[in-house]
């Protein structure tokens, strides 16, 4: 089973409404961040939810990234957290380093150094760690729209920062629905860095919901977000995508590096097929089976990593065996076994094919021998499941 978390973004994202959220989940005790903040039930738009309040100086001073750096390292926080939290600040120091042609290193970050900001990303990154989750699922951004006010006067909605951070993820946004400013920087920078996927919820078994209160009531819809955590099957019946793409103009050589791509963006399969394209042009055909919040992700690495200008998307049914790992001995080396079962039983045991090379190398022996070798060693394991 996979545990899997949704941020529901629909009535946008601030830093603060991620802490409620991750407050009203159990998730995060606001009082163990050091600072004085504040957790406290309430509603929106009829909604019941958790707001959260951080009181300090009002003067606070113009900091620089290292000055936020200095001040997470003081911060009573486990080096997972630690290093999160700082590539959230990198993020932001990076998007308003674009907006204002500065080196990173000389941003002011004026509102985004008053210590409420601070506190909104050390918590979100040690709540988001408290969760434990597999993946973590974005839907998109409402940014709301018209204008907002800032240190540097009067600004457009979305803000030209938090347009760059969306530029520099695989976070989608959108315009409206209200003209006030619904994502704020920092909550869209802490999505950015957690993020595995952006899309609508996906198919889960649903454990528990969070809600994070915004600081508005606003007449359209509950100014809230959400964070819906569930488990999800590895073995369920549920719609895949397939994308598909025909391509005759890639230096075959690159074909390796390209799947290599697609797979370590999350596609569950990724394969070449070779075909005859009109006029008699040998091409390929590559295929990409992935799940629809990950999407996206291959997309792009199919649009950048291959010539390809256009995709197919076809909706398709996957079943796939509860599978697991063991080890057996060969010579010495160990090699894993994976077993798939049907019904708790084992119907196949498969040797890893890069365990089987690293052990012929590693005794000298022919890659097939090790091979045959592995696979007489997990025989037993299909004739146990067979006599159960």
């Amino acid at each position: 089973m996979t545990r899997v978390g949704w941020v529901d973004a629909g009535s946008g994202v601030s830093g603060d409404m991620l802490l409620g959220a991750l407050s009203d989940l159990g998730a995060l005790d606001v009082t163990t961040l050091g600072f004085d903040v504040t957790a406290t039930a309430g509603t929106r738009g009829g909604l019941r939810g958790v707001g959260v309040a951080v009181r300090a100086e009002p003067d606070q001073p113009h900091r620089r990234l290292a000055d936020l750096l200095a001040l997470l390292d003081q911060m009573p926080v486990g080096a997972e957290v630690r290093a999160r939290a700082a590539a959230v600040f990198h993020r932001l120091a990076a998007a308003e380093a674009r907006v204002h042609g500065v080196a990173p290193e000389s941003v002011e970050f004026h509102e985004v150094g008053a210590v409420d900001t601070i506190v909104d990303v050390v918590g979100a990154c040690q709540g988001f760690a408290a969760l434990a989750l597999d993946q973590t699922v974005v839907s998109p951004i409402a940014l709301g729209g018209g204008q907002t006010r800032s240190a540097h006067g009067v600004l457009p909605v979305p803000g030209p920062a938090v347009l760059e951070l969306l530029s520099a993820s695989h976070l989608v946004g959108y315009g409206g629905p209200v003209d006030v400013e619904l994502a704020t920087p920092t909550g869209v920078a802490i999505l950015a860095e957690l993020a595995d996927a952006t899309g609508p919820m996906p198919p889960l078994a649903v454990t528990a919901t969070g809600i994070g209160l915004g600081g508005r009531d606003l007449a359209e819809q509950p100014n809230v977000l959400r964070i819906v955590v569930g488990t999800e099957s590895s073995d369920r019946d549920d719609a895949w995508l397939l994308l598909e793409a025909n391509v005759d103009d890639l230096d075959p050589r690159l074909w390796p590096a390209v799947l290599a791509r697609l797979l370590d963006a999350g596609a569950g399969d990724a394969w070449l097929t070779p075909i005859v394209m009109k006029k008699g042009r040998a091409a390929h055909t590559v295929s990409v089976l992935v799940s629809p919040e990950l999407a996206d992700a291959a997309a792009r690495v199919l649009f950048t990593e291959s010539s390809t200008i256009g995709i197919r998307t076809t909706r398709v049914g996957k079943r796939a065996l509860a599978r697991e790992w063991v080890s057996v001995d060969v010579a010495g080396q160990a090699v894993r076994i994976k077993l798939a079962r049907l019904d708790g039983r084992v119907v196949n045991a498969v040797p890893e094919y890069d365990d089987v090379a690293a052990a012929a190398a590693a005794l000298g022996r022919p890659v097939k021998a090790v091979l045959a070798a592995a696979t007489a060693a997990s025989a037993h394991l299909l004739d146990d499941a067979g006599t159960g």
